[in-house]
């Protein structure tokens, strides 16, 4: 079974190793797409104002979020930590033991090819109070309109099966068109509903600043649920590392894997408060050097993104 890769056609970095995690392995190649008939209601005009939209959205039903959290019990969250085994934790990757991070957590759904995984994400400030900030591998395939993940749910907090602040179901998944056309722009932004007594997201766990167009060379606290052992998902683990710019990218040095795709980039992160500005996630390894974690530059396709979703 596999999982979007962050490798990009035309890109100089083709080597790359996506970090969502499904089945048994992290994959190196996702398979192409199978040729799908033109939608019958894409007419024609409809489908050049589509194509000019920077974002793709995904909406789910009322019925599909309310499945959604029916799905994802906890022996579910359990077993699909279990069911994956990426190796041991480098020494790069340490477990947080810090003030409790209650914005990041773990974001399960079931991917395009009817499997059990996850992602990790973050709540940031919005208008909304309910956007929540994740790899765009972690909602679809790259390169492939058609391959979506769906039942998806964010668990603000988890730790070890706890799930502190509840569980929040996702509404609309938001990414670049970018992403869905030519997997480049490997970002998203979720919006989830209000919890079971109608709390909105942020008004419950507090919400990450987040930053656009800022110069590459922060130090880093990247955060993600790698599927290393012994944690297996179950542990928020952190790197920490100045960020430089590699092929159109930034990275630092870290050597967490599959799952903690979509784990946020905090700089100005405060160990006390935990908190920071978000300015990039989790994108990908390069599979020839395991110990570099690269993120995209959030520029102006991403804010267009994020701003769709905090005004939803």
């Amino acid at each position: 079974m596999t999982e979007t890769p962050a490798s990009v056609t035309g890109r100089p970095y083709r080597r790359i190793t996506g970090l969502a995690v499904a089945g048994m392995v992290l994959a190196l190649t996702a398979p192409a797409a199978p040729a799908t008939a033109t939608p019958a209601t894409a007419v024609a005009g409809r489908a050049r104002a589509a194509a000019a939209d920077p974002v793709s959205v995904m909406k789910y039903t009322a019925a599909e979020r309310r499945d959604a959290l029916a799905y994802w019990t906890a022996a579910r969250m359990k077993a699909v930590g279990k069911s994956v085994e990426l190796g041991p934790t480098g020494p790069k990757a340490k477990p947080w033991r810090g003030t409790s991070l209650k914005t990041v957590g773990r974001l399960f759904f079931v991917n395009a090819n009817g499997a059990d995984t996850w992602c990790t994400a973050t709540a940031v400030k919005s208008a909304n109070r309910s956007a929540v900030m994740t790899a765009a591998h972690c909602v679809r395939r790259g390169s492939s309109p058609y391959n979506t993940n769906s039942s998806m749910v964010f668990v603000p907090g988890y730790h070890k099966g706890q799930k502190p602040h509840g569980v929040f179901a996702v509404r609309q998944a938001l990414a670049p068109r970018t992403w869905e056309k030519d997997s480049t722009n490997d970002m998203s932004a979720l919006v989830v509903d209000a919890d079971k007594s109608g709390r909105k997201l942020t008004d419950v766990v507090g919400g990450q600043a987040i930053a656009f167009n800022r110069p590459v060379g922060d130090k880093v606290s990247a955060f993600g649920y790698s599927a290393t052992r012994p944690q297996l998902g179950e542990e928020l683990l952190r790197c920490v590392g100045t960020a430089k710019k590699k092929s159109g990218l930034q990275a630092i040095p870290c050597d967490m894997s599959g799952g903690s795709s979509g784990g946020p980039w905090l700089a100005d992160f405060k160990s006390s408060t935990g908190k920071g500005v978000l300015i990039s996630v989790n994108s990908a390894l390069d599979s020839l050097t395991p110990t570099e974690m690269r993120a995209e530059v959030l520029g102006a396709t991403a804010k267009k993104v994020y701003d769709r979703a905090q005004h939803a």
